[in-house]
């Protein structure tokens, strides 16, 4: 009996004749006869079960041997979910190799970074993932690189320059390898999305498994949105980054009648575009296996309604681990308008300046280096405070925190710094990393909802409780927090 995903034979059968959208880059079809691997929701013609393999990812079925269907288009499935809960070393050297890791290093260099040797991290992979870190990799970039194909108007050197190739031949020669045909053979003949050489606008779509609540996530992101880098209307969310080059500006919408959000993206240059998705990403928690959040949650007698309520319900991330630290250090035991009010002043003082658009953008959020000399005393902020965001920004220059550290490593840093204990280290790992098993250890409200008896738990009760949440701790949270009222961070 073949098994994938938790998803036992059966099961993968059903769901591929039915093409259900819920299993979308949860596994991937392969066929024996034609050596093509498939999205599940692949409208080409059902394969007999014999000729049938399955696999939990992409870069699995491309370690057997099997090359994507231009078709159903594999790259532009939702992000795997198949590593939740396995060795938390491989959870990182996924994440590493995402944000390019390999692209211009050596799996040696990986495991370095990782603390281990070469045959140790192949191992780990084996057993974990199924196939070698450099395929992973491989398999990432020329995904990457097809989508840009089919959905852009970037010149192909500026695609393989953005993809992670170290040469246009190196390209051509995987594209050939896996696809049969050369990148410009691929794109010929094929409408793309947006013209980008007029407007330096790009746009994609991020797909998700259904289904997704759009509504929590805009109210969430809304209610924290800082004037001036962040704008939220009806419809969309906007905001201004820092790139490597300077600066892009990106707006994130849902796409009506598809499981999909839109990514439009302005200023960023080619080679800045992977880590801007991967952010976007994990924001906007596109990875998430509904399905399986609510089968392992559901359980619970306090949680079952609130699931029922709310079944599509995502965490709603932060831009990244800083930012995220810095909102829950002024956040902690204030209400969430006035940490937005004393954020906006943070950014309108040291925030760096950009032209202002039209949608009222006008800064970037404030840059460690920038916070570690800064005078915070203007701020209002209380000198706790403001000691443990110059401790922070300093330590993150200093390269004293690293938040692509092992996660034990950064919260020991986080809680080192005055005033900041447990909770604020949780709330970072749950928004700032998107781990779906955080957990803001001791929070008032969880305690209060989650109570015994009309009695409010004390924070080593709740976190015994929480143990029957996980792997996804992360989302039990976010349901209580949402059946009550959302927590006083920003």
């Amino acid at each position: 009996m073949e098994a994938v995903s938790g998803l036992t034979r059966d099961i993968l059968d059903r769901a591929r004749r039915s093409r259900d959208a819920r299993f979308d880059g949860r596994f991937f079809i392969a066929v024996r006869t034609t050596r093509i691997y498939c999205r599940p929701i692949c409208p080409s013609r059902l394969s007999s079960d014999s000729n049938v393999r399955y696999f939990a990812t992409a870069a699995q079925a491309a370690e057997a041997g099997f090359r994507p269907c231009l078709r159903c288009r594999p790259e532009a499935a939702p992000g795997s979910p198949a590593w939740t809960g396995t060795s938390a070393v491989v959870q990182r050297a996924l994440r590493l190799i995402q944000d390019g890791a390999l692209d211009h290093a050596s799996v040696g260099d990986l495991a370095k970074r990782l603390g281990m040797g070469v045959r140790h991290l192949s191992r780990l992979f084996a057993q974990h993932v199924g196939a070698s870190p450099a395929t992973v990799a491989q398999t990432r970039r020329l995904h990457f690189a097809k989508r840009l194909l089919d959905d852009t108007h970037l010149a192909i050197t500026d695609i393989a320059l953005a993809s992670g190739f170290s040469s246009i031949r190196r390209f051509n020669d995987a594209f050939r390898a896996t696809y049969l045909r050369s990148p410009r053979e691929l794109r010929k003949g094929r409408r793309t999305g947006v013209d980008v050489t007029g407007t330096a606008e790009i746009t994609l779509r991020l797909a998700y498994r259904p289904p997704y609540d759009w509504d929590h996530m805009h109210a969430f992101l809304a209610k924290r949105a800082i004037r001036g880098v962040e704008v939220v209307t009806a419809d969309s969310y906007s905001r201004a980054v820092q790139t490597p080059s300077g600066h892009a500006v990106l707006q994130i919408l849902p796409v009506a009648r598809a499981n999909a959000l839109e990514l439009r993206i302005q200023g960023a240059m080619p080679a800045e575009l992977p880590l801007l998705l991967s952010s976007v990403r994990r924001m906007f928690d596109l990875t998430a296996d509904p399905g399986r959040i609510t089968a392992a949650l559901s359980s619970d007698a306090l949680l079952r309604p609130l699931i029922a309520r709310r079944p599509g319900l995502r965490i709603p991330g932060a831009w990244d681990p800083f930012e995220c630290s810095v909102r829950a250090i002024i956040g902690q035991r204030i209400s969430v308008a006035a940490a937005t009010t004393l954020l906006r002043r943070l950014t309108g003082r040291f925030g760096e300046p950009i032209e202002p658009l039209p949608t009222g953008i006008t800064h970037l959020f404030p840059i460690a280096a920038v916070l570690a000399e800064a005078n915070l005393d203007v701020l209002g902020l209380t000198g706790t405070r403001r000691e443990a965001l110059r401790q922070l920004a300093r330590g993150v220059c200093e390269k004293v925190i690293r938040f692509d550290a092992p996660w034990e490593d950064v919260s020991r840093s986080l809680c080192a710094l005055p005033g900041v204990g447990r909770w604020t280290a949780g709330y970072v790992e749950l928004r700032g990393l998107g781990e779906p098993d955080a957990f803001p250890f001791g929070d008032l409200i969880l305690r209060r909802q989650v109570s015994k008896g009309g009695k409010t738990l004390t924070p080593l009760e709740l976190e015994a409780r929480a143990e029957k949440w996980r792997p996804f701790r992360g989302y039990a949270v976010f349901h209580l927090w949402s059946a009550e009222q959302t927590p006083g961070a920003a």
